[in-house]
Order: C-alpha cells, then sequence, then structure tokens
C-alpha cells in the first residue's frame, strides 16, 4: 500500500529486568514468528520496534524487511547440503 509503514522483521531481545514473557504479555500488537528462550523474531511496522526501543524494553536487532528475511532463507535452504 503507498503511503504504509514499513515492516521489518527483527529480533527482539528483552533489556534487563525484562523477560520474554513479560514482553509477551504486553499489548504491542508484534507478529511473533518465533520464540527463543532469550528473544523473539517478530515482522512489526517500524514505529512499534522504536516504540520497544524508546521505553527500554528491549534491544532491537532489524533484519530487513519480510520478503528480504525469507528470500534469505530459501537462499541458504538451497545451499544447504542435503541429508541424503
Amino acid at each position: 500500500m503507498p503511503g504504509s509503514e514499513q515492516t521489518w522483521v527483527a529480533r527482539v531481545t528483552p533489556a534487563a529486568g525484562c523477560s520474554v514473557a513479560t514482553l509477551l504479555g504486553l499489548p504491542l500488537g508484534l507478529d511473533v514468528w518465533e520464540r527463543q528462550a532469550d528473544a523473539l523474531v517478530v515482522a512489526a511496522p517500524e514505529s512499534r520496534l522504536a516504540e520497544l526501543e524508546r521505553r527500554r524494553l528491549a534491544h532491537v536487532e532489524r533484519w530487513g524487511t519480510p520478503a528480504q528475511y525469507q528470500a534469505g532463507l530459501r537462499s541458504r535452504s538451497a545451499d544447504a547440503p542435503d541429508d541424503d
């Protein structure tokens, strides 16, 4: 959509004193793709990620747009040796 906000795939690591469970309990509107013991992989608009950083709830590592991230996964999958 023209004028819509950029969505990023990002690794969100809770700040000290915060946990993954705490982040999941907040009404942040994150599309969680993966839950790890110490972080979340999410797809979210830039404004939501910036709000996490502004509120010092988490460190955000932007990995790319959803299309870039999925293309990278496909590329790595194609390069992986077969387990035959």
